[in-house]
Formats: C-alpha cells, sequence, structure tokens
C-alpha cells in the first residue's frame, strides 16, 4: 500500500469531518467521504453498519458496489458476518480472504456479499459513543492480503470521526420515525373518534325519533283510553271501584312513557340549552326522589356553551345525567353541586355531592361510570371521579378542550339554588 505523510493524513481526515457536514442521512454521508477514505484506505467496497436502537438489528449504508447488504432494509444482527465485533466480543476483524475465513461463515451468516463480489481483504472496527457501540466501519478489497494493523489504526480514526455524527443522524431518524409513528396513531384515534361521533349522533337521532313516535302516538293513545274509562265511570256504566286499578295502572304507564321520552329526546337541551337542561333534569331527579337534597347549578361558563356542537353538548348532558342519577339514588346526598366553568382554554364540568361516596355506594361502580368515561373519550374530553371536598363524597368531572369554534363570549356568572323541602 503506498505510504502517506502524516500531514496528508490530517488533510484526509479532515476532508472526511468537512464532508460530513450538511449531510442529513446515512446514504448521503457515507458517499460524500468514500473518496476521502479511500486515500486513507484503499477499497473496492465500503460500509457502515447502523445498529438500531433495540441492538437486535442493523441497516448498512454502502458505497463502490452494490451488494445485498445494502438492499435489506434491515437485517438480524444474528445474522451478521461481523456479528462479534457488533456484540463487542471483539477489538476488530481483520482478515487477508474472507471468502476463506471460517469467521464470515457461520450458519445464518448472511455472507452471500462476499463470496458474490470476490470481497476478500477485509477489515472492521466498531464505530463508539460514550463506550456503547453504534454501528460497524468495514472496508472490503478483491485483492487478498490487503490490510494490516496499520490500517486497522487508520480504520479507528476514521471510526472516530464517523461515531458522533452517525449517532446524531441515528437519533434524529429515530425521532422522524417516532413522529411518524405517533402521527399515524392519532390519525387512526382521530378516525375511530370521528366515525364514534357519527355513530353516537345517529343513535341520538334514532332515540329523537323513538321520543317523538312514542309522544305522538303512543302516549296519546293511552291519555284517550285513560279519559274514556274516567267517563265511562262517571257515567255509572261501568264499576268505579273495578275500573280504578286500571285507571291506576295507566296513569303509571303514562308516566313511565313520559320518563322514557325524556331519556330518549332531551326537549329542554334542544331549546333552551345545557345548562338549562341540566338544571332542569337536577330539579326533576331531586323532586322525583323525595328526599330532602338541597341542589345547586352555577353556570360561570361565560357563554361558550352556546358554541359547543350538538354531538359535543348531547354528550357532556348525558355525562351529567348519569352523575346526577347516581348521586340521587346510591349516595344517600344532603346536597349536589353542578359546577360549570370555562378557564384556560377548557370547559369544565364538575357534579359533587356530599353522599356516602363510591366506596360505599356500590351500586354506582359498573356500566354507568363506564358510559360516562367512554362518552367523554368520544369528545376528547378528560374524565375523572373521586371523592369530593374534604374526602366526603363523590365528584364527577369532565374537561373538555376549547377550540376557536367554541370561544365563547365576556364572562357570566349565573347561579340557581333550590332547596325541596
Amino acid at each position: 500500500m503506498p505510504h502517506l505523510a502524516p500531514a496528508a493524513l490530517v488533510d484526509h481526515y479532515l476532508g472526511i469531518s468537512r464532508l460530513l457536514a450538511g449531510q442529513l442521512d446515512f446514504r448521503s454521508a457515507i458517499r460524500a467521504v468514500a473518496a476521502e477514505v479511500a486515500h486513507i484506505i484503499p477499497h473496492d467496497h465500503l460500509d457502515v453498519c447502523i445498529l438500531m436502537v433495540d441492538g437486535n438489528y442493523h441497516t448498512a449504508y454502502e458505497t463502490g458496489m452494490d451488494t445485498a447488504w445494502g438492499d435489506a432494509a434491515s437485517a438480524p444482527v444474528v445474522n451478521s458476518p461481523i456479528r462479534s465485533l457488533l456484540w463487542g466480543e471483539v477489538d476488530y476483524l481483520l482478515t487477508d480472504d474472507a471468502i476463506n475465513d471460517a469467521r464470515f461463515h457461520f450458519e445464518g451468516a448472511f455472507k452471500r456479499p462476499i463470496i458474490e463480489q470476490s470481497l476478500r481483504s477485509r477489515l472492521h472496527v466498531p464505530l463508539k459513543v460514550q463506550g456503547k457501540i453504534i454501528a460497524a466501519l468495514s472496508c472490503s478489497s478483491q485483492t487478498p492480503g490487503l490490510y494490516t494493523m496499520e490500517d486497522i489504526g487508520r480504520a479507528r480514526i476514521i471510526a472516530d470521526l464517523l461515531a458522533p455524527y452517525f449517532f446524531a443522524l441515528r437519533a434524529a431518524e429515530q425521532a422522524q420515525q417516532s413522529a411518524i409513528v405517533e402521527a399515524e396513531a392519532r390519525a387512526r384515534e382521530e378516525g375511530l373518534r370521528q366515525g364514534a361521533l357519527k355513530l353516537t349522533e345517529a343513535l341520538e337521532q334514532e332515540r329523537q325519533r323513538i321520543g317523538m313516535d312514542l309522544h305522538d302516538q303512543t302516549l296519546a293513545d293511552l291519555t284517550r283510553l285513560s279519559r274514556r274509562i274516567d267517563r265511562l265511570a262517571r257515567a255509572g256504566e261501568l264499576s268505579g271501584e273495578a275500573l280504578e286499578p286500571v285507571s291506576r295502572g295507566l296513569h303509571h304507564c303514562m308516566q313511565d312513557l313520559r320518563q322514557i321520552i325524556e331519556q330518549a329526546k332531551p326537549s329542554v337541551l334542544q331549546l333552551f340549552g345545557l345548562a338549562q337542561a341540566i338544571e332542569n333534569h337536577l330539579d326533576r331527579s331531586v323532586r322525583d326522589s323525595g328526599m330532602p337534597i338541597e341542589w345547586a347549578l352555577v353556570d360561570e361558563s361565560g357563554g361558550v356553551l352556546d358554541g359547543l356542537e350538538p354531538t359535543v353538548s348531547v354528550a357532556l348532558f348525558r355525562i351529567a345525567q348519569e352523575a346526577i342519577n347516581n348521586a340521587v339514588r346510591h349516595a344517600q346526598p344532603m346536597a349536589i353541586t353542578v359546577s360549570l366553568r370555562s378557564e384556560a382554554g377548557e370547559l369544565a364540568i364538575e357534579i359533587s355531592d356530599d353522599g356516602r361516596g363510591l366506596a360505599r355506594a356500590r351500586g354506582r361502580i359498573g356500566g354507568g361510570i363506564d358510559n360516562m368515561k367512554t362518552r367523554a373519550r368520544l369528545i376528547s374530553a378528560k374524565f375523572a371521579i373521586g371523592p369530593g371536598n374534604r374526602n366526603r363524597g363523590t365528584t364527577v368531572a369532565v374537561l373538555l378542550p376549547l377550540d376557536e369554534r367554541r370561544a365563547g363570549r365576556e364572562p357570566q356568572q349565573q347561579a340557581a339554588i333550590k332547596e325541596d323541602p
């Protein structure tokens, strides 16, 4: 091999550093420095084998000859002909004839390019960052017996020049891949969310249709039947005593149907908005319970409720409805408070009671809470449930991020406080 003066070697090493600057990927980087490397270590084939972050796979970037090593997107390290170097078992590999060197021909070794391209003389040194192997530099020649230990020393200097730059490229590539994976996951999640929202909207429309049908037909029919029986009873044509249970049953049936209609078609929500709908449901639930529960609704939302999409309003109403029902039916509270607030780009809805709490009100655990969580997730809202103030009762909280389309008007505060005797 030709002898190079120390000054000439330094110039070539500096040339490698200069050529690396501005290279944004592995392939262009290795090809940019190939000529300078050739002045220091002559070669027919040059490659850098990059270990992936997990250490189990590697990718080769080559120049001089195109081989199957460069064609593979990634390959298992266990099948690499230089796996002993990549694993740190040896500090370098040097051979006069790789075609006949048993170190490169173990079972399962990806050795085909050595034979096909007749890569006889080979040298390999690791690229290390903070003592950890991140890659390997390989120089190969079709001429046997070409490389010496002096070339190993030069290759180590080249590897030291390449290591920090290739480490940075690997970190950038990993970050880019992570960003792509995250973006794809978000896109899939958003697609699922949009599909679920459409499904929810369709279900709500169907519930409304059922509610209107019940109101316009079934409930009307039962009302006419009840009135007819009353007229017959007053006329003495039928025994009032016999008809009284029938009439009472019909009234109960109508009451149940009215409740079904309200559950299926939240007309107050459509006509008067979310805050009024929640207040109306809270008032009716407390009144129907027959218990002396003090209740309050505090609206500090600043008008942002008026700008919510219909599907979002319905989901928030259903969550509040379920939380109120749970408090009334299971918590035995003395007071229930619903708070609506808009702050820091979020709409916060909290339903708090001073009742028995989750640990004792076992009937509150299960499907109802799961439904609230699902509804919150479908509108990209955060859901939380836990102990209330001073570790008493239960608080259900929903936090909905507000975008520009949901921006409200100037803050205003409205409170409604009532108590059933």
